[in-house]
Parts: C-alpha cells; sequence; structure tokens
C-alpha cells in the first residue's frame, strides 16, 4: 500500500483526472515522485468503478483504492445493507474480508466485526478505509481466516464466507471448488458460530449446493435491476432436521420486495390462462426465476400462466407487490399485421417463441421505445402470439 497516494496533491490529482483516458495517461510520466504512472491510473480506474456501486468510498476524500479486480468481486453497498439483516448475535467474523464492504455493513449492526485476509495489502487498505469512514468496531488480521479460528479460542455468533471460486473453466462449478472448501471445514466452523453465512454466485445451482452443505436453514437469492447478483447460504448450528428449507428471493431496486416459501411449497399444480390474456402481463424478476417456483408465483399473486413452458403471467387485475414488471396490455397482433405496420417502435422481448430478438427486430424493422414493448412469446390456447404492451411497472 502505497501511502503517499494518499497525499493531498496526488488525490486532488486523481479526483481532476477521473474522466481522463486511462490508456493515454498509462504513456505519460508520474508527475509524483515515488508513485508510479500505473498506479495513478489503477486510483482513476478502480474509483470510476466504485462510483456507482460503492457511493459512500465514491463521496469520501481519502480512500484508497485496491486493484480494479478487486472493485469489480466485492459486494455492492446495495447487496452488503441487506446481508447485514441475516447476522445473528453481536459478534462477527468475515473470514475472507477482500476490500472490505460486507465487514463494513456487517459491523453498523453488531458490537464487534474481525475482518480476515490472505492478501496483506488488501488487508492493510480495508483497515485504512474503515478509518476514514469512521467504522470503529472493525479489527483486521491479516492471514488465512481458518488459521485464525484454529489459533484462537474466540467463538462468534456469525461467520460470514465468500469464497472465490479456483476453476474458471465453464459456467458449472460446486462449493468444493472453491477457496476455502466450506464443504471440507463445515464441521468445523459449526463448532465456532450459531451461524454462518455463505456467498456465491448465482450460477451455482441450489440444489447441487443443498446436495454439498448440511443444517441449512435459509437460501437467499438477491438480485439488483433484474440482475441475480448473488446466493446466500445460511446454516444455523441448531437447525432441526425436520424443519423445511426457506426460500427467499429478494429484489433490491427502489423498492425492495421478498417472494419466500418453504421448499415445499413449490410443487403446485399450474394454473394456466383458459383464454389468451388478461389486462395485464406479469414478468417475473430473474430472482424469482431462479428459485424455481414457477407455478407458485402464480398462486401467490393469483395470476394465471400463459403456457407451461413460459414463465409469464396475466391478470385483471394490477398487483404492485409483484416483484418484477407489470404491462398493460393494448392488443394482440399476427405477424401479418405487424409486417403492415410502419414506423413501427417497442421494447422487443422473446420468451419462448421460435426467432431470436435481434432477427426479429431487423425482420420487421422496429425502432426502440422506452414505454412501448412488442412481446413475442407462447400461450397455451393460442401458440405463438405478439402482445404489444405498455410498462406499467418497472423493476
Amino acid at each position: 500500500m502505497n501511502r503517499h497516494i494518499l497525499d493531498p496533491e496526488v488525490q486532488d490529482y486523481i479526483n481532476r483526472h477521473l474522466s481522463a483516458d486511462v490508456h493515454q495517461l498509462a504513456l505519460s510520466k508520474s508527475p509524483f515522485e515515488g508513485i508510479t504512472v500505473a498506479e495513478l491510473a489503477n486510483q482513476i480506474r478502480a474509483k470510476n468503478k466504485a462510483a456507482k456501486k460503492l457511493p459512500s468510498w465514491y463521496t469520501r476524500e481519502g480512500i484508497f483504492y485496491p486493484p480494479v479486480l478487486s472493485i469489480e468481486q466485492t459486494s455492492s453497498e446495495t447487496t452488503a445493507k441487506y446481508k447485514s439483516t441475516l447476522a445473528i448475535g453481536t459478534h462477527l467474523l468475515d473470514l475472507t474480508g477482500g476490500f472490505g464492504v460486507d465487514s463494513l455493513y456487517f459491523a453498523k449492526v453488531m458490537d464487534t466485526v474481525t475482518h480476515c485476509e490472505i492478501n496483506e495489502e488488501l488487508s492493510q487498505i480495508a483497515e485504512h478505509n474503515a478509518g476514514v469512514l469512521e467504522q470503529h468496531n472493525l479489527t483486521f488480521h491479516s492471514g488465512d481466516g481458518l488459521n485464525y479460528l484454529h489459533d484462537h479460542k474466540s467463538n462468534f455468533d456469525t461467520i460470514y464466507v465468500d469464497p472465490a471460486r479456483r476453476s474458471t473453466a465453464g459456467k458449472v462449478f460446486m462449493l468444493r471448488d472453491c477457496t476455502p472448501d466450506i464443504t471440507a471445514h463445515l464441521d468445523f466452523l459449526l463448532g465456532k458460530t450459531r451461524r454462518i453465512i455463505i456467498k456465491t454466485a448465482p450460477l451455482l445451482d441450489i440444489t447441487a449446493g443443498l446436495k454439498e452443505l448440511s443444517n441449512v436453514s435459509e437460501v437467499h437469492i438477491v438480485s439488483v435491476k433484474n440482475e441475480c447478483k448473488e446466493l446466500l447460504w445460511l446454516i444455523d448450528r441448531e437447525q432441526p432436521t425436520n424443519k423445511p428449507l426457506k426460500i427467499v428471493a429478494v429484489t433490491l431496486n427502489d423498492t425492495s420486495k421478498q417472494f419466500s416459501f418453504n421448499k415445499e411449497e413449490a410443487e403446485v399444480p399450474a394454473v394456466l390462462a383458459e383464454t389468451d390474456l388478461g389486462k395485464y402481463l406479469y414478468e417475473p424478476d430473474t430472482a424469482l426465476l431462479k428459485s424455481g417456483a414457477f407455478n407458485l408465483i402464480a398462486n401467490t399473486y393469483q395470476l394465471k400462466k400463459l403456457d407451461p413452458q413460459t414463465q409469464l403471467y396475466t391478470s385483471d387485475n394490477f398487483n404492485s407487490a409483484f416483484p418484477g414488471r407489470i404491462f398493460e396490455i393494448v392488443k394482440l397482433l399476427t405477424p401479418a399485421e405487424l409486417k403492415k405496420q410502419k414506423a413501427l417502435t417497442g421494447n422487443v422481448i422473446v420468451r419462448s417463441y421460435p426467432d431470436k430478438a435481434e432477427l426479429l427486430v431487423k425482420r420487421y424493422k422496429i425502432k426502440p421505445d422506452h414505454e412501448k414493448f412488442l412481446i413475442f412469446t407462447r400461450s397455451q390456447a393460442s401458440g405463438n402470439i405478439i402482445i404489444e404492451a405498455t410498462i406499467r411497472q418497472h423493476y
């Protein structure tokens, strides 16, 4: 950690060059002794990456930024704040602390938080920034979190871990492919805490994760603006063996919403629309889709599915509690009617339709529109259909 970067004149230079071309900057000579131009370029790039993701860091003077990859991999403030609601007790250990965003938000609700980070420089950066952000109930340990637990007799109410994937081949991965391997150390960790919170990428299959883990009480699927960001696995030492698993789909937008259910409740029959459509069309947020409770969604919000294989729903009623987009249906169109229209506009959505969106846009010469939508999908009643609709509720 090069502390010369924190000098006022260097910080002023970084702030004045936030809009600069860092590639061109990297070719120039550093204006500061003891600081390379590569270090300056990294601070600029990393701070720009933090602008929307970490506004509390971005707007605070004196923040030291790590390599850009650490900013890309860290939790956002939005998801970190949500995770802080899942901790229990008063003392928490962050086993893989990283840049420290999650630790800082846990510290806002816990009495003490211990941040472990195997990368010594990243540990120093996180400790410095916690001081700048005036969060003083954090302690920092530079080293392996599992070794820290083995070397200390202390127990914690909650242990949080964000294991890193070791394998980058393909999209499918298992928890045992991560570092640390929680599956190999689960019994030891449960002996040191009442609750473990594991963060994984949303690519991890929930069924596969449940086969690798024991004592899972809840799985939280977290999305922001219809992008699934992470899965959170809550493992409780005192979890009764006969207690049903709870799955929670969480959408963190301007208004946060939750859809929760016990796993066995998802096995309900589909409720299909006998005729094509009601007045409104419902499109679930990606967190709901990840939950797999396609039929339960219809039952919960009193909707009907268009088709067994199409995760779109319809109703004559508008329900703003629904986590996802809601469209007001204008009319149904046939391909022939669509082809006759001139200056056609609309955002194209394709669900269970035989053509891809880009081909349909080209074929019908469709120009984009902020509020109007053309939804190419399928219904059990009529087969392939085209719906013209306007947006009533965004994600």
